[in-house]
């Protein structure tokens, strides 16, 4: 079929923005040693990297190397860079910077991507000190021109002065001269006694254009002769394609191409509606002989059977079978948590182009830039030199765009691949082709086993977990060590409890379902299993959950600060309501520790209903507390709805039984209690707080239910175990 030239519409505001560059001003070429204290190594090699644009106009634009998904990445980096550089909030903007992993790469990993709330953790020192190198130029090259000392020199909110002699100059006045000046590689970074803008709450970067419409996403991308696919995917995890008939798909109107790709067979088309439309028409068989053609209950049912013995060893103290044969007493708990989706509120969508000079360009919201810019580059044959990465907002990732084998932009630039040079293709997902299209956090089985001594004190505990392995397979599987995926065990083979008596160990099970890092990762399940079997346990001997804790904890002293701070934050709402109760949980993931109160009733139908959660983090320096609160609100909603009612299913034969927000429920607004949240002060370096909100609301809600009603739910989602348990009785 002749393919059509018809332009669609051009968004020339995109097209601008595209083009203007970064050739003029003053870059800042930074060689910094990686300083990262929990990731990097103090002896790595210096690289060059540059993050800061300061333009004649007196705007300081600050090159962001992680994706902003709505976390902040723009408003943080550019706050480190303001404060070090006395710059005023106004002048700031922010954009991602290219794909180039040299200079932007993540010291959590080596490679330009974000995950793991590694983003201001690593960036903390680095962006601090190209703000310092920048106002040292701006100082020097203010003293060379007006020929006094640097020492004599001020900077007050963007304005560099000399008082004795009245004089005084914008950053942007001094961009051209400071430019050509060599930065000092070891300037003088302010004390905290001295910062303006970090642990402030300044206002978010990039709010007014989010909420005015001026934000582009990869949806609002439209170029020249640009065509639009949507890709019909296997029916079962693990299938092929067995046989296509396209020949009613390439009747419908404006169908330009029907094409068989690695994961299934795209349609290409002059508009998604046509994309869609022709997709509707084809008529495929599969082949599903290797295909997961068994049931969740069939899967989960491998894997409790799997649990009754051990595993790999990932932790072991003391001789935990041993203290559980002469415990005084026992209790046995078996967990089971269903696979789930991110379903961020923008799906997969990607824009690539192949150039006829051997040039490709992509535009899409790319969380791990280095590993998609080196798949595009090996579907078409060329150098990752040769792809431009053009990093776009993000709608929401959740863990969703940060995929270890690069699968979408793989399915993107293959489809852009059967196009003709110079025809950019925008790849669409739909929310069903989202819900159904797998990259799940895994199904998870987890068998405790506690035990307590003669006084009373839990001091065994036998754990054993049955999953899939997220990196497995992947060019992050150098991350298993001695057969144990730590994103499996992670909150669990490193609980800070004073427990003598521990062993926890991993079994890695095999199926076609593909899964992903999900936000929190293990931690979602692990810390799920492990504060409600805490719980358990001090209640089984009449031990209060707080107390309890406390003395458990005795040796971990974040950990405490948080559980004191958050019970001192849900004291001051008094006394519990009638009909109500509260649970707790402490739990810390990606180097922040958080606790919180959950408190919880019964709605007209018997399920919980959660009215209230008091929330304590500890994440080291907030550089924006905003921010920060924003980022424990959105983790509370976002686990809550997870444990409440959110899963994916496979019915009998192996389909996803899920396909749109109709039935597979994340929580809705109407659903989300009263937050408050309480930043514990800390002179510790920041760490990351995307993802730690997300563990503790779990337990802290079943801990509450378990209080109010005496039920101990094991299997989630919440409410599906409590409907069961009512239609039994």
């Amino acid at each position: 079929m002749q393919i059509s030239h018809e332009k669609p519409s051009f968004n020339r505001r995109q097209f601008l923005k595209a083009s203007v560059g970064i050739a003029t001003g003053l870059v800042v070429g930074l060689y910094l040693p990686l300083r990262n204290r929990a990731v990097a190594s103090q002896n790595a090699p210096m690289q060059p990297n540059a993050f800061i644009h300061l333009k004649p106009d007196n705007t300081i634009t600050v090159l962001v190397k992680h994706i902003e998904i709505g976390q902040g990445a723009f408003t943080g980096m550019a706050t480190l860079v303001a404060d070090e550089m006395d710059a005023d909030w106004s002048q700031m903007k922010a954009q991602h910077a290219p794909a180039n992993t040299e200079l932007y790469k993540n010291f959590a990993f080596g490679i330009q991507g974000v995950g793991g709330s590694t983003g201001l953790a690593n960036s903390y020192m680095q962006m601090r000190k190209a703000g310092a190198m920048m106002r040292e130029n701006l100082v020097k090259a203010a003293a060379d021109k007006w020929n006094v000392s640097s020492t004599s020199i001020s900077v007050e909110k963007g304005v560099v002065h000399h008082k004795v002699s009245n004089r005084h100059a914008t950053f942007g006045e001094l961009a051209e001269a400071a430019s050509v000046i060599t930065p000092n590689q070891d300037p003088i970074l302010k004390s905290p006694d001295k910062f303006m803008y970090i642990g402030k709450p300044v206002p978010k970067i990039d709010t007014a254009a989010k909420t005015n419409g001026n934000a582009v996403f990869t949806q609002d991308i439209s170029l020249p002769d640009m065509r639009y696919a949507v890709v019909a995917h296997p029916t079962h995890f693990g299938a092929t394609l067995k046989q296509v008939d396209d020949s009613k798909a390439k009747q419908v109107p404006g169908v330009v191409g029907v094409h068989t790709i690695s994961s299934g067979v795209a349609v290409i088309a002059t508009s998604t509606y046509a994309a869609i439309k022709g997709r509707d028409a084809l008529k495929i068989s599969w082949d599903t002989s290797k295909a997961e053609t068994r049931s969740t209950e069939q899967i989960t049912q491998e894997y409790v059977d799997k649990t009754e013995t051990a595993g790999i060893t990932a932790t072991s103290h003391g001789d935990a079978a041993s203290a559980l044969n002469s415990a005084s007493g026992t209790y046995e708990a078996v967990y089971t948590f269903p696979y789930l989706a991110h379903t961020p509120m923008e799906t997969l969508d990607g824009v690539v182009r192949a150039n006829k000079d051997g040039s490709v360009e992509v535009w899409m919201g790319s969380q791990l830039q280095t590993v998609d810019q080196g798949t595009v580059a090996s579907v078409f044959g060329v150098k990752p030199e040769n792809v431009s990465i053009n990093t776009q907002l993000g709608g929401g990732t959740f863990g969703r765009r940060a995929q270890p084998a690069s699968n979408f932009a793989q399915e993107a630039a293959e489809v852009a691949k059967t196009q003709a040079k110079g025809i950019p293709v925008k790849l669409m997902w739909t929310r069903e082709d989202d819900v159904q299209g797998g990259r799940y956090r895994p199904l998870t089985v987890h068998r405790v086993k506690t035990g307590n001594d003669s006084n009373g004190n839990v001091n065994t505990w036998h754990h054993v977990i049955a999953t899939q392995s997220i990196v497995a397979g992947s060019p992050f599987e150098q991350m298993i060590q001695n057969g144990v995926d730590p994103t499996s065990v992670e909150g669990a083979s490193d609980f800070p409890y004073a427990i003598a008596n521990r062993n926890v160990s991993l079994h890695t099970m095999s199926n076609p379902v593909p899964v992903l890092w999900w936000r929190s990762v293990g931690h979602t399940h692990t810390a799920y299993v492990v504060e409600t079997a805490i719980d358990f346990a001090l209640a089984r001997t009449e031990t209060d959950p707080i107390e309890g804790r406390r003395a458990l904890l005795k040796d971990s002293p974040r950990d405490l600060g948080v559980l004191d701070a958050v019970v001192k934050l849900s004291d001051t709402a008094g006394p519990i309501p009638e009909g109500h109760a509260r649970g707790i949980a402490v739990h810390k993931s990606f180097g922040t520790y958080v606790a919180q109160i959950a408190e919880v009733t019964k709605n007209d139908e018997g399920l919980p209903k959660v009215t209230r959660v008091w929330c304590a983090v500890d994440c080291g320096l907030a550089v924006n507390p905003d921010i920060v609160k924003a980022q424990m609100e959105g983790g509370i909603g976002f686990g809550l709805g997870a444990i409440l009612d959110e899963e994916i299913t496979l019915g009998e034969g192996g389909q996803v039984q899920q396909s749109n927000y109709d039935t597979y429920h994340p929580l809705r607004i109407a659903s989300m209690p009263q937050v408050e949240v309480a930043i514990v002060p800390s002179g510790e370096s920041p760490t990351g707080v995307g993802e730690p909100g997300v563990p503790p609301i779990g337990p802290a809600v079943a801990n509450a239910w378990r209080s109010l009603t005496g039920q101990f739910i094991t299997n989630l989602p919440m409410h599906k175990a409590i409907r069961r348990a009512q239609e039994a009785s």
